[in-house]
């Protein structure tokens, strides 16, 4: 592991811990778990916590990791990490929220078209590498019933990304290597929420 994985590990890490230290200080009745259906349309196991802090304000962190290989070598396998903080403008939980969040993945991916543009040129391709985000969220929570949500919600905001271009998607020799700053999704989700009592 080189010196700036092992620095941004650091950081992340440090990010998770003030996380759960805050999520100490609240109830029970305050924490949920959730994953987002969206996510696993692209075949990525997920999971998310999140934690009143406040009358108003939640803290929360989710996670995905793809690991899998398809036909003719597709591949989107990274690992992701995303912690947010959440203004909720009725009450925590129920209705519109804003926030901001920011993500951290490490992925090697190719042969598949990516939206948004991010990579055009995935799909004759292989990108490994890194990339981080910081960005502003909108979304809204239904409640479902007493221990029961759908949350849907959208970011956008800039990232940064080093990668490694390499001539096909499973061999070949690196033909580029570049760091890219972008316009970006930060969030696109659509949740199933539980709450813990």
């Amino acid at each position: 592991m080189n010196r700036n994985s092992s620095n941004t590990t650091g950081w992340w890490l440090l990010v998770v811990m003030i996380v759960l230290m805050g999520a100490q200080r609240v109830s029970a009745q305050s924490i949920a778990l959730k994953t987002n259906a969206l996510y696993w349309a692209t075949t990525t196991p997920n999971v998310g916590f999140e934690a009143r802090v406040s009358p108003k304000w939640t803290l929360g962190l989710s996670a995905g990791y793809n690991p899998f290989t398809f036909s003719e070598n597709a591949k989107l396998k990274h690992v992701l990490i995303e912690p947010e903080a959440r203004y909720w403008l009725c009450s925590t939980y129920a209705g519109h929220f804003v926030g901001v969040n920011a993500l951290y993945s490490h992925y090697n991916a190719g042969n598949i078209d990516v939206p948004f543009g991010i990579f055009p040129e995935l799909d004759d391709h292989r990108f490994q590498g890194d990339i981080g985000a910081v960005g502003v969220l909108y979304g809204y929570s239904w409640m479902l019933g007493r221990r029961w949500s759908l949350e849907a919600a959208i970011g956008i905001g800039v990232g940064v990304t080093h990668y490694k271009k390499y001539m096909c998607e499973v061999c070949g020799s690196q033909v580029d290597e570049d760091t890219r700053w972008l316009f970006m999704p930060t969030k696109l989700s659509v949740s199933a929420v539980y709450y813990i009592k």
